[in-house]
C-alpha cells in the first residue's frame, strides 16, 4: 500500500564501534534479544523509501553507550564515537538524517561536556536518554545538573526504555531486575520502565523545573497513561508527601510539554488509551528500525495508517502526526 509522507523520530543505528563494544562487554544479546541487529546506511535508506519516510532521526538504543558500570572511560570514548558517526551521516545527508545524541550517564560531568559538544559542535537535534542509567532513574537528583542544562537550552529529550534495575536494601549494589527472564525485556518490561521514569520525572519536580524542555515518550508512553490518576492522587492523598500535584496538572503538562511516538504495537488497542491524554498534535511516527525487523515495521505501518484513519478522520490531523509535529520539534533545536 502507498504510505503517507512521514518523519521517523524513533529509529536506531549501529555503528561498527558500538557493535564491537557491545559484543566485548556481554551486550551481544541486548535486553534479552537474540542479537544486535544488522544496520547499514543503504538498508536504512531503502526502508525509508519503502515507507515514504523523508527523514529519520537516529539514536543509539538500549543499553546505551555506558555499557559497563564504573567504566566511565569506555563510556566517554564510545559515546563520542557514536555521536560523531551520527553527525557525519546527518551532515552528509542532511535531508534524510538527523540524530538524538547520546550521553555517558550516569557520569554527570562527562555528560555535561558531551551535551555541549553534541549540541554546539555536532548540531544534534536533541538528546536521547534511557529511562534509567545503571539504576539511576530520570528524575534522580544526581541528574539535576544535566536537566538544568537541557532546560537552559530548551532542548528536546527523547526518552527510550531500557532494562529495569533494582537497588538492594542496605547496599549500594544495583542489578538488572529480571522477574520473568525467559522473555526479552522489550516485550513488556520496557513499558513498565517508561512509566517508572516518567512518574519519577513528575514526582521529583524535574518536569516542573524544566518547563522549556520538550519530552518525547516512546512506544505510546508505555504503561504511563492508565497510571496518571493513581500516582498523582496517591502522592498527595495517601503518602502525605506534600506535593502540589494533581492528575489535571499532569495531564495539562503532558498536553503542553510532551510528545508520544507510536513505535511498536500501539494499534489497535493501546492507541485508545493514549489519545485520552494527548491529541493529534502530540503524536509522532516511529519505526523502531533496525531493532524491529523490516517486515514487522511494514506491517505496523499498515496498522497505523488504518488505525489513525478511524480515530482521526481528518486528513490534516493525520498529516500532523506523520509530518507536521516532527517538523515543529526539529525546528526548535536547542
Amino acid at each position: 500500500m502507498p504510505f503517507q509522507e512521514r518523519i521517523d523520530t524513533h529509529s536506531h543505528f549501529v555503528p561498527p564501534s558500538y557493535r564491537s563494544a557491545s559484543e566485548q562487554t556481554c551486550h551481544g544479546k541486548p535486553d534479552g534479544m537474540p542479537a544486535v541487529p544488522q544496520w547499514s546506511e543503504e538498508a536504512h535508506l531503502e526502508l525509508m523509501q519503502n515507507l515514504s519516510i523523508t527523514k529519520s532521526i537516529i539514536s543509539i538504543t538500549s543499553p546505551g553507550t555506558h555499557l559497563v558500570p564504573g567504566d566511565d572511560a569506555l563510556a566517554r570514548k564510545l559515546t563520542r564515537e557514536c555521536n560523531t558517526f551520527a553527525a557525519e551521516l546527518s551532515h552528509r545527508r542532511p535531508k534524510q538524517f538527523g540524530f538524538w545524541a547520546s550521553l555517558p550517564l550516569p557520569d554527570v560531568p562527562a555528560s555535561l561536556d558531551e551535551l555541549t559538544y553534541a549540541m554546539d559542535e555536532l548540531h544534534a537535534d536533541g538528546i536521547a536518554l534511557l529511562t534509567n542509567h545503571h539504576g539511576r532513574y530520570l528524575g534522580d537528583a544526581a541528574f539535576d545538573p544535566v536537566f538544568a542544562e537541557l532546560e537552559r537550552r530548551k532542548a528536546t529529550v527523547f526518552i527510550h526504555p531500557t532494562t529495569p534495575c533494582i537497588a538492594h536494601s542496605g547496599s549500594r549494589d544495583v542489578t538488572p531486575a529480571l522477574p520473568l527472564s525467559q522473555y526479552p525485556n522489550p516485550m513488556f518490561e520496557f513499558f513498565f520502565d517508561t512509566a517508572r521514569a516518567a512518574i519519577n520525572l513528575f514526582l521529583s519536580g524535574t518536569v516542573s523545573r524544566c518547563p522549556n524542555v520538550t519530552f518525547i515518550l516512546s512506544h505510546g508512553a508505555g504503561a504511563l497513561p492508565p497510571l496518571i490518576e493513581r500516582f498523582s492522587s496517591f502522592a498527595t492523598a495517601v503518602t502525605g508527601l506534600g506535593m502540589r500535584l494533581s492528575s489535571e496538572m499532569v495531564k495539562e503538562t503532558l498536553r503542553r510539554q510532551f510528545f508520544v511516538d507510536l513505535a511498536g504495537f500501539v494499534f489497535p488497542d493501546q492507541i485508545h488509551v493514549v489519545v485520552r491524554y494527548v491529541g493529534a498534535k502530540q503524536l509522532l511516527y516511529g519505526s523502531d528500525w533496525c531493532y524491529t525487523p523490516t517486515p514487522t515495521v511494514l506491517m505496523l505501518a499498515e496498522k497505523m495508517e488504518e488505525g489513525l484513519k478511524e480515530i482521526f478522520p481528518d486528513e490534516e490531523a493525520r498529516r500532523e502526526i506523520f509530518l507536521g509535529n516532527a517538523r515543529r520539534i526539529l525546528g526548535r533545536r536547542g
